[in-house]
């Protein structure tokens, strides 16, 4: 019985290190693999996918569940089996189309991996290479969009062709990306315009004085603060307060008109938004089409590539950080609600 227990001893212990041999063996892999993704970028990973291999998946699927018999299949794929090595032979000579999707909201967050994807594409382009931005955005704070808006405009710098895709909304700071694109594609029945500037402040002065509540508010500077959520509500703060947004809102229009020379500004700078149809008649976009039937064009004559830019979110940065990120964006939408000047 001793021998026998020796044995199933030896036997566990030598388990037990292979077990974990193969455990530090596949944590070390995964630590590699994820060090490689973040040092591509420093704060991220950058994923790239061939959308011109799905175009096809879609199409050979369709057809194999409508030809009929196999004979006629097998010839078929045959076929679509030759088409595709001579397009592989081609594909190096074709130019590429980079998709980039912004799905905007108040303060543009989609700005921090639209700026790495910008990046990483100027790295690689070619001057007959072209950037899609898929774009749905209704709008939101001045500086935020305004940055974003200078992404698009680097690569115009580098003299490659941009094309903003609208298939739902692309209004006030939406807009305000769309128009530096050389081409506007819009789906019939999207929103578009609202090229103007909004405050909204809510004021709680005379609710607090009403029940001898007083707050000091300590400024250096005339106009330091013009119209607050606790202070009282002035004549001087409001003229100026709207002084401030009438000289945004000409910054927009100088902007729109710069990149769109063709579009009478003054005739849709009036915070109005139009549907897509109306939108083309008044030369906020140039093509009717949705962002799918396009690419599915241009895959026809280019390689297309979706890219994306994925930020570093550790698993333990998520679970620690979970409650102090929720109580930073309450606190954040309150100081919105307060005070804030955006785009309308």
């Amino acid at each position: 019985m001793t021998e026998l227990a020796q044995e199933l001893l030896g036997f566990a212990v030598k388990s037990g290190l292979i077990f974990l041999t193969i455990v530090a063996s596949t944590a070390a892999v995964v630590f590699l693999v994820r060090r490689v993704r973040r040092a591509s970028s420093g704060r991220g990973w950058l994923e790239v996918k061939h959308l011109n291999e799905r175009f096809d998946g879609l199409r050979d699927a369709l057809q194999l569940g409508t030809t009929k018999g196999r004979a006629a299949f097998k010839a078929l794929r045959k076929q679509q089996q030759a088409l595709s090595k001579a397009a592989e032979t081609l594909s190096t000579t074709k130019p590429s189309v980079y998709v980039v999707d912004f799905d905007g909201d108040i303060l543009a967050t989609a700005t921090s991996s639209l700026r790495e994807e910008v990046t990483a594409i100027i790295g690689v382009a070619k001057p007959e290479d072209e950037v899609v931005v898929r774009l749905e955005s209704g709008g939101g704070a001045v500086p935020h969009y305004g940055l974003a808006a200078a992404q698009l405009v680097r690569l115009k710098e580098k003299k490659l062709k941009v094309t903003v895709c609208i298939d739902r909304v692309a209004a006030s700071g939406g807009y305000m990306m769309a128009c530096v694109a050389d081409q506007v594609v819009a789906a019939p029945f999207s929103i578009i315009g609202s090229i103007g500037v909004v405050a909204q402040v809510p004021n709680v002065h005379r609710f607090l004085k009403r029940y001898d509540v007083d707050v000091e508010e300590m400024t250096a500077g005339e106009f330091k603060r013009t119209v607050s959520l606790l202070g009282e509500v002035t004549e001087k703060g409001k003229a100026k307060l709207q002084e401030q947004l009438e000289e945004t809102h000409g910054l927009f229009k100088a902007f729109v008109k710069q990149h769109r020379p063709a579009l009478d500004v003054d005739q849709v700078a009036t915070g109005e938004y139009w549907l897509g149809t109306r939108a083309k008649e008044l030369k906020l976009v140039d093509t009717l089409v949705t962002s799918d039937d396009y690419l599915v064009g241009r895959a026809k004559d280019s390689n297309v590539f979706q890219v994306h830019f994925h930020g570093a979110n550790p698993w333990r940065e998520r679970l620690m950080g979970a409650g102090g990120e929720l109580l930073e964006r309450a606190v954040l939408r309150l100081l919105q609600r307060a005070q804030e000047t955006r785009l309308q």
